[in-house]
């Protein structure tokens, strides 16, 4: 879901989501970086549970991706999806009376933004979708922190790596090739659909560290820029889908109804409920949803979609994500002599 963030996430959309090394379907904001940090209590709902609200939101995504191109092309999936999201941020926007971004600056790096964290990576998960399972593209999605890792190396010079860091890097990517079942030669796995899902996932850091270089500190609410990122993308996916797609014949029901979902629920709903979870309990606790999609998104496949699961995914994904929680620690302050 970055959701990412997605899906997330995150970005806006995936996935996942707060720091630059959070996930996809759970999808990163503009102004993550910037994000306020004070704990502050507040909300409806006790945060645990929104906590794990947006983890299943977020870890359902790939489900409702692949109900979704059941139906439709991969780029009206994702068409779809940043439309009723962006919709949702609007309604909120205008409840708010908040304008969106101005500065021709601005929307230039929200176009960018939009490209990396939108437009790319929810249209490669669509297509992976199209010949994976949604829990190999759930779990794929988790190698987000990973790829992460790995560009901080060359790209943010202040991120400086460890040795524990480093395991995790390796440690990650061994998880993989477990999931994937490179003893056997990837038999069984479509190579292709695989690599789209992780092409989508290195597209979220790849946006992360662009919007933390040209984004942070931007003028305005995380609402505003994500809701206008979201339109962006929307009129990036209106011209590519028209250029290569036909317009649907008709609409089903539950693909319809999963796309709808798919945007208003696990981009508009989910990344409110993000904001507010970064802003009362901080950026590091929220991230830890990172590491509950994955596992929500194999039950989901398994459970509602008869999906099969091998041993080596489960066991794959745990390496996965303890090598993502490895490529997260960091140096402890050092205390003054």
């Amino acid at each position: 879901m970055s959701a990412p963030t997605t899906p997330g996430p995150a970005v806006p959309a995936s996935a996942p989501t707060t720091p630059t090394t959070a996930t996809a379907t759970a999808p990163t904001t503009p102004t993550a970086t910037a994000a306020p940090t004070r704990l502050r209590r507040g909300g409806l709902l006790d945060w645990r549970v929104r906590f794990a609200i947006l983890s299943v939101i977020w870890g359902f995504s790939f489900l409702l991706i692949k109900v979704g191109t059941e139906a439709y092309a991969p780029f009206q999936v994702a068409l779809g999806r940043v439309l009723f999201g962006a919709l949702a941020l609007f309604t909120v926007l205008l409840v708010r009376r908040e304008p969106l971004p101005r500065g021709l600056r601005t929307w230039g790096h929200l176009s960018v933004a939009a490209l990396l964290l939108n437009t790319a990576p929810f249209s490669l998960f669509a297509y992976a979708e199209l010949s994976i399972p949604s829990s190999l593209a759930g779990i794929c999605n988790a190698t987000s922190p990973l790829w992460g890792m790995a560009l901080s190396l060359v790209a943010l010079s202040e991120d400086r790596p460890t040795r524990r860091r480093f395991a995790g890097l390796g440690l990650g990517f061994l998880g993989v090739l477990t999931v994937l079942g490179a003893w056997q030669g990837f038999s069984g796995v479509d190579a292709k659909g695989t690599a789209f899902a992780l092409l989508a996932s290195l597209c979220y850091p790849i946006g992360w560290i662009y919007v933390r270089r040209t984004l942070a500190g931007t003028p305005g609410s995380p609402v505003a820029l994500t809701g206008g990122q979201l339109m962006v993308s929307t009129l990036q996916l209106a011209l590519v889908s028209a250029l290569f797609t036909s317009a649907p014949s008709s609409f089903p029901l539950w693909p319809t109804l999963s796309v709808i979902a798919l945007g208003a629920l696990g981009t508009g709903m989910a990344l409110q409920m993000q904001y507010g979870l970064v802003t009362e309990v901080g950026p590091t606790t929220a991230q830890m949803v990172t590491y509950f999609i994955p596992v929500i998104a194999t039950t989901a496949g398994v459970l509602v979609l008869g999906e099969q699961l091998h041993w080596n995914t489960p066991v794959g994904a745990a390496i996965v994500l303890a090598g993502a929680a490895l490529t997260q620690t960091r140096p402890g302050a050092r205390r003054p002599a």
